[in-house]
């Protein structure tokens, strides 16, 4: 068994890194927790377990992790359906595209062409792994964007 990661994203190579452990991660739209008085935007996910995965594993294996975004001044959705808790999204990816320094933003890239994205002061990004999704159901429960 892998152990469980915790990643910091300072600037965009870390971003890159993070990206790749989340790709392929299933989203509940519920579990997208927009705290804007916060400046915080947390998402818990199902993911895939890409290092066991490059081990040689041949069952897939999914893990409880949440990514949280700090200094997060907006958060604007493209084509989900905010009036759906109970969807389903495939996250494909995180880009971030730099502004005026240290501000930019961070763009989540779902299936079917929707996404977010996160206006940013600075990028503070974070995944940390919370166990085994033996269940394959919400990863973090109530919330909602």
């Amino acid at each position: 068994m892998s152990p469980q990661l915790k990643l910091i994203a300072l600037d965009e190579d870390d971003l890159a890194v993070i990206s790749a452990h989340v790709q392929d991660a299933r989203v509940q739209l519920s579990d997208i927790i927009w705290r804007q008085g916060e400046k915080r935007l947390v998402i818990g996910m199902s993911r895939l377990d890409w290092d066991q995965t490059l081990e040689g594993e041949t069952a897939p294996r999914r893990l409880v992790a949440a990514l949280r975004f700090d200094r997060v001044l907006a958060c604007k959705s493209r084509n989900i359906d905010l009036a759906a808790p109970g969807a389903v999204l495939d996250l494909i990816g995180i880009e971030f595209h730099p502004a005026e320094p240290p501000s930019g933003c961070a763009l989540l890239l779902f299936a079917d062409g929707k996404a977010l994205r996160l206006e940013l002061e600075c990028l503070e990004c974070e995944l940390t792994d919370l166990g085994a999704d033996d269940l394959g159901t919400s990863a973090i429960g109530e919330g909602g964007l």
